[in-house]
């Protein structure tokens, strides 16, 4: 299995001036932690980091200092998370036939998520890893305007790992482009295409570092695994 683990983000939102993956967590940057989960997983043979120019040469750090035992390669990234994810498809090997999405950022992902997701597209389906949603949710209008209570029993909040058959995710990536699809996620195109994409249940753990607070779950989590 191809893994492509997507880097190439800002600290915006983090109110940080670099990449909030190379900030650090429980001792480490986050990113450090994502690689490890990544290099514990069996099914993984290959690894694709997309990121941008500036924070190669850190990122690059990062995988010597972990000492990788199998291929780690560096892609550069797009101006959005749906071009970097089509450079990545375009810098795999010869002969890929799956792949697995995860931003770089779920730093708290296990290697047995990864490989169930891995299973999953090897048997031939689009996976992506997802939790129950356990909060109430409201529907909004642009006035802040309370519309509707979707039924959460239908919902589930969409993590990653993502995986695709290759050529599948190339063909709807392709289309995106022709059409000016823009999309958060590749399970989307998926979507809009009418191909059918399945769930694996993952932990609520599987958080996507994206604030402060995110941080300090994070390292209450990795404090928690490491005891």
């Amino acid at each position: 299995m191809h893994l492509l683990i997507a880097c190439a983000g800002s600290g915006r939102r983090m109110g940080a001036e670099r990449n909030k993956l190379l900030l650090e967590v429980a001792g480490r940057p986050v990113l450090a932690w994502t690689l490890d989960a990544a290099l514990a997983s069996a099914s993984i043979r290959w690894i694709g980091i997309v990121g941008q120019p500036v924070d190669q040469a850190d990122i690059l750090a990062m995988v010597e200092a972990a000492q990788p035992h199998k291929p780690v390669e560096w892609i550069q990234g797009g101006d959005t998370r749906q071009d970097s994810v089509c450079n990545g498809l375009a810098a795999l090997p010869a002969g890929a036939s799956s792949v697995l999405i995860h931003d770089g950022a779920r730093c708290l992902v296990e290697p047995g998520l990864i490989d169930r997701c891995a299973a999953a597209v090897e048997a031939g389906a689009a996976v992506i890893a997802a939790a129950p949603v356990t909060d109430t949710i409201k529907r909004v209008d642009a006035e802040g305007v309370i519309q509707d209570t979707p039924d959460r029993s239908h919902l589930w909040g969409a993590q990653t790992p993502q995986g695709f058959p290759v050529e599948q995710l190339r063909q709807a990536h392709a289309r995106a482009r022709a059409e000016g699809w823009s999309v958060t996620d590749d399970a989307s195109l998926f979507e809009r295409l009418g191909w059918a994409v399945s769930v694996m249940e993952s932990s609520p753990a599987n958080i996507k570092i994206t604030t402060p607070f995110d941080l300090t779950i994070a390292e209450a989590v990795l404090a928690a695994r490491q005891a």
